[in-house]
């Protein structure tokens, strides 16, 4: 049995490039109420940096997690073209983290092991949670400005990590993170988060689906592969069939999808022994 409620991140409303798009980005908090500490896992929905499919890519994750042993939070984040460009997201997404490990005692979480957790145009704000946790700053003038926004594991779900990924890769996401039809090579290399993996990147497991026609499947192999290369656990399963969007794996079709998150939850849980 788990309790929900609504965490704000901020404690003020943070102005959109267009005043009419003024957010205030929060969390929902599903915390199991058995009185034992948990893991737990922050959840990043994707749409493509412009909106966010907080239904099967937020809460059914939250709750099939909470079923797998964890607290969980689903984060409705900044983000879209002319409301809130990099590093906007990347700073709810820290801040996140920082409030889950900063109110652990409180909220019965085990503070070294907090992964986040994110889909599509989400796995890239989860892969960034890997490769900036010291560049971007997520400050808010309290106390939990001191605490690490380092998470203990990060899970990219079928994630965009790079506009360099294939020969037909997906570019749009970082066309609304970059507030630009006509981003920079530059700018594109920079937000390339497997570009940007370092030794003390926290472990990742990786799923993907080799049929993916949106964000191709070589997104996920170039992430593995910048962890291999720095020498970073990682885990990566490439499924063969299944379109673009699967969540947790609700089709029938596709229905082998539906390991991934038991498989995460063995690798999370081998992490801490």
């Amino acid at each position: 049995m788990n309790e929900t409620s609504r965490i704000m991140l901020w404690s003020t409303p943070k102005k959109a490039l267009d005043p009419a798009k003024d957010f205030q980005p929060y969390m929902n908090a599903y915390l199991l109420n058995d009185g034992a500490e948990h893991g737990a896992v922050i959840v990043f929905p994707g749409g493509g940096y412009s909106v966010k499919m907080m239904t099967y890519e937020g809460e059914d994750v939250a709750l099939k997690f909470n079923e797998l042993g964890f607290h969980a939070f689903v984060v409705d984040y900044r983000c879209g073209m002319d409301a809130y460009p990099f590093p906007a997201p990347q700073e709810d997404a820290f801040r996140a983290v920082k409030l889950v490990r900063g109110h652990a005692k409180e909220w019965n979480v085990i503070p070294d092991r907090i992964a986040t957790c994110g889909f599509s145009a989400g796995g890239h704000l989860c892969c960034s949670t890997a490769v900036w946790f010291r560049e971007i700053k997520a400050d808010n003038g309290d106390e939990y400005d001191a605490v690490s926004a380092r998470p203990d594991a990060v899970i990219p779900c079928y994630a965009v990590v790079s506009a360099f990924a294939s020969d037909h890769p997906h570019t749009g996401s970082f066309n609304n993170l970059l507030n630009t039809a006509k981003p920079k090579e530059a700018d594109l290399h920079r937000l390339a988060c497997n570009e940007h993996v370092k030794p003390d990147s926290p472990p990742a497991f990786i799923w993907h689906t080799a049929s993916d026609q949106v964000v191709p499947y070589e997104n996920a192999t170039l992430f593995a592969a910048a962890y291999r290369k720095q020498g970073v656990p990682f885990e990566l399963h490439l499924y063969p069939y299944g379109p673009h969007g699967l969540g947790i794996g609700t089709q029938d079709q596709f229905a082998e999808v539906r390991s991934w998150p038991a498989l995460c939850a063995e690798f999370l849980n081998n992490l801490s022994r």
